[in-house]
């Protein structure tokens, strides 16, 4: 685990950029393909304005795939439909190809959005191991990731599979992206900022005795992938040194 601590947003914003840039270029000239997993809520939008406005120019942004770790039980046309922000701060000012996004179909109940979402993920890896070049994920201050929020049924789920799950203190349902999923990946990235994520980030980070129930987002632990914490000093204030 490498965690990246910084002063201001700006600047974590331009590391992160470059960190995204960097494992584009090689997935491309690898595989001729860059298979990117976005995160929602309100703490990506500064970076996707930043990949759009300046780094437009930095790699072929014809040949990446964008999928979503999760989405929420809205509309696609709803402001909360993570798949609408990134819409329009980073997807179509990049003039991002229909066919290369995946987007969750929200009209569809959440159990049959969740499995259609799958199948189309296992299409477009035709039939072969998903493994994602890199999947983002944000924390929230309850440290959950993705969809998978704690004393959820998803805590428990060992399938690598996207799923639904109704989570109770929302009183919604979500679909997400599985733990064992995302562990599949060839990197992982943490986005966490701001003094209200520290409480989580100690017990994520710095607990040595797990408790998946309380804090999911310890269950991220890629495989035989990277796992990175871009952060800040406020979130990281309570992490022994």
């Amino acid at each position: 685990m490498n965690l990246l601590i910084y002063k201001t947003l700006d600047e974590l914003t331009e590391d992160l950029a470059d960190y995204i840039i960097k494992i584009a270029e090689f997935s491309i000239e690898e595989n001729d393909r860059f298979n990117f997993v976005l995160t929602g809520g309100s703490s990506p939008k500064a970076l996707y304005q930043f990949l759009a406005e300046k780094c437009e120019h930095r790699i072929d942004w014809e040949k990446v795939y964008f999928f979503f770790g999760d989405e929420r039980n809205v509309a696609a046309e709803d402001e909360n439909y993570n798949g609408l922000m990134a819409k329009k701060t980073l997807l179509d000012p990049l003039n991002i190809k229909d066919d290369h996004i995946f987007y969750v179909n929200t009209t569809l109940a959440p159990e049959k959005a969740a499995i259609e979402y799958k199948k189309s993920i296992d299409k477009h890896f035709k039939g072969e191991d998903i493994v994602f070049d890199l999947i983002l994920l944000g924390m929230g201050d309850d440290a959950h990731t993705a969809s998978i929020f704690p004393h959820t049924t998803l805590v428990k789920d060992e399938e690598v599979n996207v799923a639904s799950v109704f989570v109770e203190k929302l009183n919604t349902y979500r679909i997400s992206f599985t733990a064992p999923l995302i562990n599949k990946a060839e990197n992982v990235a943490f986005l966490v900022f701001g003094e209200n994520k520290a409480e989580a980030i100690k017990h994520v980070i710095g607990d040595e005795q797990k408790d998946f129930d309380q804090y999911p987002s310890q269950l991220i632990d890629p495989i035989d992938g990277k796992l990175t914490f871009f952060t800040d000093e406020a979130a990281t204030r309570l992490l022994e040194e």
